[in-house]
């Protein structure tokens, strides 16, 4: 075999080796979050910091507009991931009571 050949087939096998690295580096297995569930206490304590923020100001007076904005913006700072997938394209109205989205959001945040 010649020297083209033998650099050729090295440089394939580390070609492969990269891919396959960052495959398994953003498989879901690995970038997933601890399969741990968030406890429903858990959850209090960090909404109850996220009123904590909204009352301080941290938010924006929009927040602080009525008690529905107010929980909006609380579902928002708790998981802005879960809150674009479940409310942001329907947010929660004045006298509502949503559990089905209530129950997906909460699924998301567990995922």
């Amino acid at each position: 075999m010649n020297k083209n050949m033998i650099h050729s087939a090295n440089c394939a096998r580390f070609s492969f080796g990269i891919i396959w690295a960052v495959f398994l580096l953003c498989s879901e297995g690995v970038l997933a979050k601890s399969r741990i569930p968030i406890s429903d206490a858990e959850i209090r304590l960090k909404k109850n910091d996220c009123y904590s923020d909204i009352e301080s100001g941290l938010w924006g007076q929009q927040c602080k507009s009525s008690s529905i904005a107010r929980e909006n913006c609380a579902l928002q700072c708790l998981s802005p991931v879960c809150y674009e997938l479940i409310y942001e394209s329907d947010p929660l109205e004045e006298g509502e009571k949503d559990f089905t989205r209530s129950s997906e959001y909460k699924y998301c945040m567990n995922k």
